[in-house]
């Protein structure tokens, strides 16, 4: 009976869950962004780690964390994961690009993350978001992302 009250922690602490919140480190929490990510700079890598409907991490070396960058997109305002709409977003993201390979162009600094325009075979992440059917929302719809 104790042992069934634990499962429940036992496997998000083996999971992991709780400690991949947010393991995107390679963007310093205040500061200049890193010059391989300033403002106009070109970066790219797999995406191995997608929060929401338009923030995912960009692995640009190999070591987890350090060299993860978190990336906002530019083109395309998801709605939160609490909003309707928000879950399936993330997930159609993750759909389209867990695993794979993106091009990003750094539009720079969006509070701990690098506002970029994103690829994927040379088609905008934004486009493909739009074109997979998620409808654009949130609190910052309409918005230009602006850098920091």
């Amino acid at each position: 009976m104790a042992f069934r009250a634990l499962l429940p922690a036992l496997v998000l602490l083996l999971s992991g869950g709780a400690a991949l919140a947010d393991p995107c480190d390679a963007v310093p929490q205040k500061g200049d962004l890193p010059k391989p990510l300033a403002r106009g700079e070109r970066f790219s890598g797999p995406v191995v780690h997608v929060a929401d409907g338009d923030s995912l991490c960009v692995a640009v070396g190999p070591r987890r964390g350090i060299d993860w960058v978190e990336v906002r997109l530019a083109d395309f305002h998801a709605p939160e994961l609490k909003e309707p709409g928000g879950r399936e977003a993330r997930d159609t993201l993750k759909r389209l690009t867990n695993g794979r390979r993106v091009d990003c162009l750094s539009r720079g600094r969006t509070w701990d993350r690098v506002a970029a325009d994103c690829r994927l075979g040379g088609r905008s992440l934004g486009e493909r978001m739009r074109s997979a059917g998620v409808a654009e929302g949130g609190r910052g719809k309409g918005e230009a992302v602006r850098s920091r």
